[in-house]
């Protein structure tokens, strides 16, 4: 999430100051460029890591982010946006020998001492684009990290819209969600990957990545669940975009840019018109003091850090970001791949970064300038198509009409990456067990987002929504710790034991029903009763056209007016008959406690709401359910021989 140094609430004074020392750094830059201050002839590489900490028994979002880094004093580990979230930076590498092996016995040794350092705080570290068992609860500000930049970039971006963060995505499911603050973009988490350039091949290499990138993604989607609903195969890219969108209702109908996006058109020269575009487009959300007078190091002859330019170039979420930087040899150019998420596996990440490494590294020998034989518009249309669909997405490429993403990754880009690395000098050994792990999980079609979606088509209605979602994210854990590569697992089942033993229904959240069947206060009373009879249920909650609960109807009542002889000719209104008001919990109310207002209150069903809508129902037979499971599950334990018996 960038540098972290910056003032909680900015004034106009600081941020008019900001903007000149932003300019300034802008002409430092251009100098830098015309005189040749960067470091060329080297190709490095680099990774971040973005990890999820979750509960080891509710198998929930854990923030407790911040007390690991406490406990790890790892400078290498850092936060993220959300204290359930950290970072992970890899060292910086050259390209070649045996740099991805490497790579990855460095990620493997970091996440692994993240996930010892989170054993004894009660939580475990999961590799995953979205955590499928993240709630609306988990997204508020008390769970944001720490961290004075962020709250700052809440604080504008909220500004700037001027009203909440309106997120609708439409796949198999749809969502619409309505959020007062920027955690949304917390529930997302990525394997960023750099690649270091020089300047006078930047346009070209940035455009390849660009075409790439599409590909890449497709054969790495791992994010197909938000909020237990199933929507694109890579859900980041839809709800990052939206998460984050500062736009004002005005700026939208004209055209303005999100400040997270694709791109509108090929580079044709230089990084500077990215940076320029990017000046001219966004407004600055950040402030920091002037730490130096670029223009005077240089005069100096040493490199100058523009700090504005990287502040300013943190809050703008290219898919691919064009960044500089200054380590111990100089200067450099690289261009930052955001788009590929967390997970399954480590190595599954760097068999990723192999693939986007050896098309880096091959596209300009085999197509030249990509700009020249491919229309951006393709790129683009591709990406959004990846995203969506992963490897199932058809593409526009270079030469073909229509290919598909599989057909086009088997037949044509992995050879490619595979030529891309060699001549780069990396270890035949690396490249070719990386690109294999790519080549069969595109022949066998199992990214980590089909393993998700196959999964929850196998467990079926086992359990509930909740404790399906569970059992994913157990999988997960279980299969990076003692499996291979995704394309080697097996869709998990439900395992009723486990399920009610290990995640536990400790709220009502993970026990309601969310299928509702509602009606209207004007709706004929004949309708709710049909409702009823046609699905079975014994409570029809009420709600008005916003969704906000208005009362609740129950067979009950329905007897009681049959019994009163009210089902005549004249029609009687759902509101005539229904419970007004009606007792209610949230999704974090305990289990317990709501099975004691029941009793208590000797009501049988509890509507669930969330911010005054409706988000669920639990009933008596809800409850029957769970503890029935609950006392199967400890009878069977009580069962079993102790290790004293034969």
């Amino acid at each position: 999430m960038g540098e972290h140094d910056v003032p909680d609430n900015a004034d106009d004074r600081q941020l008019r100051a900001f903007m000149r020392a932003l300019l300034e750094d802008v002409q430092a830059l251009e100098r830098m460029l015309e005189e040749g201050r960067f470091e060329t002839g080297v190709r490095r590489i680099g990774a971040e890591q973005e990890v999820f900490l979750v509960d080891r028994k509710t198998l929930r979002a854990a923030p407790v982010g911040p007390k690991v880094i406490e406990d790890l004093r790892d400078g290498q580990i850092t936060t993220e946006l959300a204290s359930f979230n950290l970072e992970i930076n890899a060292s910086p590498r050259t390209l070649g020998g045996t740099c991805l092996s490497d790579l990855e016995h460095e990620l493997r040794t970091l996440v692994d001492r993240v996930d010892e350092a989170a054993r004894p705080r009660g939580a475990r570290a999961v590799l995953t684009g979205i955590l499928p068992t993240l709630t609306r609860a988990d997204l508020t500000l008390d769970n944001m990290a720490p961290v004075p930049r962020y709250r700052a970039l809440n604080r504008a971006v909220m500004q700037m819209r001027g009203g909440d963060i309106h997120v609708r995505i439409k796949g198999l499911d749809e969502i619409e969600i309505h959020h007062d603050n920027v955690m949304l973009e917390a529930c997302n988490t990525s394997f960023q990957v750099h690649f270091q350039v020089d300047p006078d091949e930047f346009a070209r290499l940035y455009n390849v990545a660009q075409a790439v990138t599409a590909p890449v993604l497709a054969a790495a989607v791992n994010s197909p669940l938000l909020l237990g609903q199933r929507l694109w195969h890579e859900t980041r890219v839809a709800l990052f975009q939206q998460a984050v969108d500062a736009r004002s209702a005005t700026h939208t109908a004209r055209g303005g840019r999100p400040r997270v996006h694709f791109g509108d058109a090929w580079v044709r020269e230089s990084v500077l018109e990215i940076v320029r575009e990017d000046i001219t487009r966004f407004r600055v959300v950040l402030a920091a003091d002037r730490d130096e007078d670029p223009m005077a190091r240089l005069d100096a002859g040493e490199i100058p850090s523009l700090r504005a330019l990287r502040l300013h170039n943190g809050t703008i979420y290219r898919w691919n970001r064009a960044c500089y930087g200054v380590g111990a040899t100089g200067a450099h150019l690289r261009i930052e791949n955001r788009v590929l998420p967390a997970g399954p596996t480590i190595t599954d990440e760097v068999a990723n970064a192999a693939l986007f490494f050896g098309l880096m590294s091959a596209m300009l020998e085999t197509y030249g300038d990509v700009s020249k034989v491919m229309p951006f518009d393709d790129a683009k249309g591709n990406f959004f198509a990846a995203a969506r669909h992963g490897l199932q997405a058809q593409f526009r490429w270079i030469g073909e009409e229509s290919i598909s993403a599989d057909r086009l990754l088997l037949d044509r880009l992995l050879p490619m990456a595979r030529e891309g690395l060699a001549s780069s000098g990396v270890d035949r050994g690396d490249a070719e067990g990386y690109l294999d792990v790519v080549r069969r999980r595109v022949e066998r079609r199992r990214t980590g987002a089909q393993w998700m979606l196959d999964s929850l088509a196998r467990m079926g209605k086992k359990g509930t929504a909740e404790t399906r979602l569970g059992r994913l994210v157990r999988g997960m854990i279980e299969a990076r710790s003692e499996k291979g590569p995704v394309h080697t697992w097996e869709p998990v089942d439900f395992d009723e034991g486990e399920a009610w033993t290990a995640m536990g229904y400790r709220t009502v959240g993970q026990i309601m029903s969310t299928d509702l069947f509602t009606v209207r206060p004007q709706d004929l009373v004949d309708l709710a009763a049909s409702v009823m009879d046609w699905e079975h249920v014994r409570h029809v909650p009420v709600e008005d056209d916003q969704g906000h609960l208005i009362g609740i109807l129950t067979h009950r009542s329905l007897l009681r007016l049959v019994a009163r002889g009210g089902m005549g000719s004249e029609p009687v209104a759902v509101r005539d008959l229904m419970t007004p008001e009606p007792v209610t919990v949230t999704p974090d109310t305990p289990t317990v406690e709501a099975m004691r207002l029941m009793r208590d209150k000797r009501i049988s069903c509890l509507p669930v709401v969330e911010d005054t809508k409706l988000v669920g129902i639990v009933t008596e037979r809800d409850l029957i359910d769970v503890s029935a499971r609950l006392l199967e599950s400890h009878l069977e334990t009580l069962a079993e021989p102790t290790e004293h018996e034969d």
